[in-house]
């Protein structure tokens, strides 16, 4: 017999039942092969049954604790070896590890703030309570009372007086010295990759504090947080293809948005001056380590600014995001340590596609020329694309992998542009910048483009490309075009890549690993 420690009305009371196979003895197989799955199953799921019997819910429907693990680290950070306090607490947890030493059970048990030692003693609990604990498996949630105290090895303890079956796991967590390994078992079963491996914890609290501070940085410039709608009656605001999905009431096609920008740039129109939106964008597009179908976007608007501003604005953010999120602003790529504190380096597209392959580049130039040059120099271009986008495709194939230092690429052709001010000095160019960090685009922002009459004549050209195939152009949209006849000032805009940025800062491969439900085939069952 064996017996578990119950929780009825506030109380704590112990009860007898039969014990089925919880003796913590080796399977003859893996429990993580097939077989011993299965037999791992059904020895939990039998022992579940037993607890319905003698009438333990093992699911019960809540647990007041008094304190969090990380509070009580807190609390008793600098306790002496071998030291017992009065502090009596109430902890919950997940079971991540346990030494059965005979008269004493070691646990681990871990909570959203860190883990802590439970030290079971059966003199203290007696027999009963101490082969209820006994009884529990590795990856059961449990609740726990007891005192904080200190081994004589100094590691920091609860002595456990009381104890209670939360919730009853009846898969076996992954294997506790490898983790979860296999990269796609990661991203399918994101709880279980949480559950067993502290990086992707990392990761995760790194993304959370990363949008908090630009929530700070923006509030601290005084900028109003807005939602704005994810459903679009026309796709706009980025060059990428849309998710399209049909609204059976109104009988109408709507789109996934690809970018938050026209709607938010109507506000600017309804005079809020400084807006932003942290949200998720669509793109029916391809998928690899940089790319997932849904991502998340920060933009940000500003009126009576020009891009110069909004670089600066850029450099804030994602300084102040590393030092909030990781405690420095230094990061590695590809084994070399940048700062992010120190000045970034501002480029010219056209500037760096000319470096890269020793010809001068300027959108100036006849498309036949600046395709015979790109062929020259193993860059394809289609038909359709006129010289800005070839000049683009060549900075892209021959210069964007050179770019690790945090740089500011400016001065984007026009055609490629359809929503940013032609530049004051040059008409062929825009007042946009992209940052890339570590050869990956981050941000994206400029001047907004605020003459109504100019934007219909580029949102023409973007329906003439579109019609000509190119799925990914915008497409005249006459309530933004509205907006504009009714003024919009000089206006600034930014777009940052919320997950590119968290990768950069925890030094994640793959845009999957920042992602906690990544976009992934369907898993063959």
């Amino acid at each position: 017999m064996s017996s578990l420690l119950l929780a009825k009305h506030g109380t704590w009371i112990t009860t007898s039942l039969t014990s089925v196979n919880t003796t913590h003895e080796a399977d003859d197989q893996s429990p993580h092969s097939t077989g011993g799955l299965a037999a791992e199953r059904a020895r939990r799921i039998a022992q579940l049954d037993n607890l319905r019997s003698v009438g333990v819910n093992p699911y019960p429907y809540r647990f007041d604790r008094t304190d969090s693990l990380g509070d009580i680290r807190a609390r008793h950070a600098h306790l002496e070896s071998g030291t017992e306090t009065g502090d009596q607490v109430a902890v919950a947890g997940r079971i991540m590890l346990m030494r059965d030493q005979g008269k004493l059970i070691f646990c681990t048990l871990r909570d959203r703030s860190g883990d802590i030692q439970l030290f079971v003693s059966k003199s203290v609990v007696g027999d009963a309570v101490f082969d209820s604990i006994n009884d529990f498996d590795l990856g059961d949630w449990v609740g726990i009372q007891g005192a904080v105290m200190t081994t004589r090895k100094g590691e920091l303890s609860i002595k456990v007086a009381a104890a209670q079956l939360l919730s009853k796991a009846i898969r076996p967590l992954p294997d506790k010295w490898h983790g979860l390994t296999d990269i796609d078992t990661r991203y399918r079963q994101r709880y279980a990759d949480l559950i067993i491996n502290d990086e992707a914890r990392r990761t995760f609290e790194i993304r959370h504090a990363t949008i908090s501070s630009f929530r700070r940085t923006l509030d601290n410039h005084d900028y109003i947080e807005v939602e704005t709608p994810v459903l679009h009656m026309e796709p706009g605001g980025a060059n990428a293809r849309p998710f399209v999905t049909h609204h059976n009431t109104l009988d109408m096609r709507l789109y996934l948005r690809v970018a938050l920008e026209l709607h938010l740039k109507r506000l600017i129109v309804g005079g809020m001056e400084r807006v932003y939106e942290i949200g998720r964008v669509f793109r029916n597009e391809g998928i690899s380590t940089r790319h997932n179908p849904e991502f998340t976007m920060m933009e940000s608007y500003q009126a009576f600014a020009d891009y110069t501003e909004v670089m600066a604005l850029t450099e804030e953010l994602i300084v102040n995001a590393a030092r909030d999120a990781t405690g420095a602003t230094v990061v590695s790529i590809h084994g070399e340590n940048f700062d992010l504190a120190q000045p970034w380096r501002r480029a010219r597209m056209i500037d760096l596609a000319s470096e890269a392959i020793g010809v001068e580049l300027h959108p100036s130039q006849s498309v036949d020329e600046l395709r015979a040059i790109a062929s020259k120099h193993g860059v394809n271009t289609e038909v359709r694309w006129g010289s800005g986008r070839i000049i683009e495709e060549i900075f892209v194939a021959k210069a964007e992998a050179a770019l690790l230092a945090p740089t500011f690429v400016t001065g984007h052709p026009v055609e490629i542009s359809p929503l940013a001010r032609v530049d004051r000095n040059d008409p062929f160019l825009t007042e946009r910048f992209e940052l890339y960090v570590g050869a990956r685009e981050i941000a994206n922002g400029y001047s907004e483009l605020n003459d109504p009459i100019e934007q219909r004549q580029r949102f023409e050209d973007e329906q003439r490309a579109k019609e000509a195939g190119d799925l990914g152009a915008g497409s005249m949209d006459e309530d933004y075009l509205r907006a504009l006849e009714y003024g919009m000032p000089p206006t600034a805009g930014l777009g940052v890549g919320i997950d590119r940025l968290v990768m950069l800062l925890s030094g994640a491969g793959s845009i999957k690993d920042v992602i906690l439900f990544p976009t992934l085939r369907p898993e063959v069952m």
